[in-house]
């Protein structure tokens, strides 16, 4: 696909762990041009720019989004940087009590090491009331002398959390003014989440910190780098919430985009499956570091509001649901001590990359498995840059580390890798789905990512959905989120009010400013919209329990108070929905208001991903070559995907080849392209 560049032209630009995708769409006519590079780890700005150069002028773009994996991978590489802690005295070791909570539920080993060692965290006097009311004003002498001893220990990024900021921030603002530091470098809890929960609150404010210094630095290079290059335009990053917002923003508060690119994926394949005519989805993004599932139900993502990146790193923020497990093409597969065949959390990244790359690496990925199965076309690699793929260095790889310790021939072996890959990549679906009360047989698999499509006709007859919806440019998909994706700011306000008590008034002017501060911050960036949606949730308990239920509350209009018996029987409705009864009598809290503003941008033609005319599918086939399925060597027409027409209808086994991804069509499966691009997947069962 292809079209010239011009004012109407955006960016999407997804930065993973293996790759790095780019998306150039004229606005106008919906024509596209991708792209598919190495991503530079460590120098995720080099390939950020070499990806986007490759395609498109800067100077040519209107607009550049960005979905970015820079937060996450220093969250779980533990490679951000050094963070000081300012905190109310007798709070400075909320980080490691949590929640009382251990790695091990039930074994007696495991330890945490918060990302801000104890050195780095400094008591001061100071105390808010959980009313609001300042007990003990804060000394901006005292916070002055805290920051210069923790720059002295070598912070480089500085956070302020006290007690009961949620309630009251003026001791946290007073901090704030107090120290003689980088204002992008000073994280304030209470302007990052003003919510009861001081662990929660610390955690998500310490994390912000460490990443600081490592994200803001990355953005300001890469706005500078696109300045030089002529780009005059708008460049905005993606959210964890699926949101974009400016970089500057980005800059203050990292954390919030801690899932970036899986989001974007997420936002992407909902707004497909929409256009075919398909509400509920289970999203899986198999790129080549890992696996990312989500859920879409009723054409919305399920949302979180909290996530943990890995055991005691808790974030709490709004955020796409989103399970992620090590199974990407890139994951190492291993006999572990017990003999049993393990598949990653370690992955071979783009550098070394799968053993079949030829640069070093001698441990078999499930990207290796594939190629050995000549599911992967050794000669046409996915990405630039990458010449033919060693079949023999994937074949001594399986052969070494996974058919020697157990028995197996080389073909048995790669099929074994697929095999767990595709038995762990199960799990995470049903996590996602029935253990969360959903029935997968009612959810339509949507696979992307480079990788997704290869594994779909045995994740389908693993868990038990009916069909695949593989999108058109699966392996770009990520990058087509960054460009579909709204503005949002989304709120939190605690309440801590008794439904009994509840001043309708009151919840309905702080519900109104809310809306205008949203407002505004949309209005500042600038950014063309075609309107404002302004959502409103409360988080909703029965007094005594510690886990709420969030309840939709409407802003009445006219200046009118909410009315608590509507706020009431919604709450009645959705706990009933959540647990299968109410419990009559019992007093009922409004905890939490939270408001998202959503800033619509104008919507994106995609008719330019729509199949050829007057195409045929005989005319599309482009060569034969044997494929390991069925635990035996057949002869597989190879097709190209991109030429299919709509309509067309293939009998598995096949291969469909494109730029961006390779999918496979087992025996006895069929596959059909819609109206729109889509193929849909359908696998025997027996």
């Amino acid at each position: 696909m292809s079209g010239a560049c011009g004012p109407a032209t955006v960016v999407g630009i997804d930065v993973g762990g293996t790759f790095t995708d780019i998306l150039v769409l004229d606005e106008r006519t919906g024509r596209a041009r991708t792209a598919k590079v190495p991503s530079t780890r460590t120098r995720e700005a080099a390939g950020f720019l070499r990806g986007l150069r490759s395609v498109v002028a800067p100077a040519d773009v209107a607009a550049i989004v960005h979905g970015t994996t820079v937060a996450t991978n220093a969250l779980l590489e533990r490679k951000g940087a050094p963070c000081g802690v300012i905190t109310t005295r007798g709070f400075r070791d909320v980080l490691e009590m949590r929640r009382r909570d251990r790695p091990t539920t039930w074994g007696m080993r495991g330890d945490f090491v918060p990302v801000v060692p104890r050195d780095l965290r400094v008591e001061v006097d100071e105390r808010v009331g959980a009313d609001g009311e300042v007990v003990v004003p804060v000394d901006p002498a005292e916070v002055a002398a805290a920051a210069r001893e923790l720059r002295g220990r070598g912070a480089q990024a500085l956070v302020i959390a006290f007690i009961n900021a949620y309630a009251n921030d003026a001791n946290e603002q007073a901090a704030a003014r107090a120290v003689d530091w980088p204002e992008e470098l000073v994280t304030v809890s209470s302007a990052l989440l003003a919510e009861i929960r001081e662990f929660e609150r610390t955690s998500t404010a310490a994390l912000n910190g460490y990443l600081q210094p490592v994200v803001g630095p990355y953005l300001r290079r890469l706005e500078d780098d696109l300045a030089a290059d002529g780009f005059a335009g708008r460049f905005l990053v993606v959210q964890s919430n699926g949101g974009v917002v400016p970089a500057d923003e980005a800059r203050r508060f990292p954390v919030r985009t801690a899932l970036s690119g899986p989001a974007a994926g997420v936002v992407a394949a909902a707004r497909t499956a929409a256009d075919a005519g398909i509400g509920d989805v289970i999203t899986c993004d198999m790129g080549g570091t890992s696996f990312d599932v989500a859920l879409v139900a009723g054409g919305a993502a399920a949302f979180a509001q909290q996530a943990a990146i890995e055991f005691g790193l808790v974030i709490r923020t709004p955020m796409v649901e989103i399970t992620t497990i090590g199974a990407g093409g890139g994951s190492i597969a291993h006999v572990d001590a017990g003999g049993l065949l393990r598949i990653g959390p370690e992955s071979a990244g783009s550098v070394p990359g799968p053993a079949a790359y030829g640069l070093g690496n001698d441990r078999p990925t499930v990207t290796d498995a594939n190629v050995v199965l000549g599911r992967i076309d050794a000669e046409h690699p996915l990405g630039e840059g990458l010449g033919r793929l060693d079949v023999d260095a994937a074949r001594a790889a399986l052969a070494a580390h996974v058919g020697a310790p157990l028995g197996l021939g080389v073909e048995a072996a790669a099929q074994a890798v697929i095999d767990v890959a595709n038995a762990r990549m199960a799990g995470a679906i049903r996590l996602i789905s029935i253990q969360r009360g959903h029935d997968p047989t009612r959810f339509s698999l949507m696979p992307f990512g480079g990788a997704g499509a290869l594994h779909v006709g045995a994740l389908l007859r693993e868990v038990g959905c009916p069909q695949a919806l593989v999108p058109p440019l699966p392996g770009i998909t990520s990058a087509l989120g960054c460009v579909l994706a709204d503005l949002r700011h989304d709120y939190v306000h605690t309440l801590n009010v008794a439904l009994e008590a509840l001043d309708g008034a009151a919840l309905a002017a702080e519900m109104a400013a809310t809306a205008r501060r949203g407002t505004e911050a949309l209005s500042a960036t600038g950014v063309a919209l075609e309107g404002i949606d302004v959502l409103f949730e409360v988080d909703m308990l029965y007094r005594g329990q510690s886990h709420a239920v969030a309840v939709p509350v409407t802003l009445p209009g006219g200046g009118a108070a909410v009315a608590g018996a509507d706020v009431a029987a919604a709450f009645d409705r959705r706990y009933e929905e959540a647990y299968g009864q109410t419990l009559a009598g019992v007093p009922v809290l409004l905890q939490t208001l939270r408001t998202a503003v959503v800033g619509r941008r104008p919507r994106v033609d995609l008719s330019g991903f729509r199949p050829p005319d007057g195409a045929t599918a005989d005319a599309a086939r482009r060569a034969t070559r044997p494929v390991w399925t069925d635990g035996r060597w057949q002869d597989t027409p190879v097709y190209d995907r991109l030429a299919l027409p709509a309509g067309a209808r293939l009998e598995g086994p096949a291969v469909l080849q494109q730029p961006d991804t390779t999918i496979l069509v087992e025996p006895g499966s069929t596959a059909t392209v819609d109206a729109l691009g889509n193929l849909l997947i359908e696998v025997a069962r027996a």
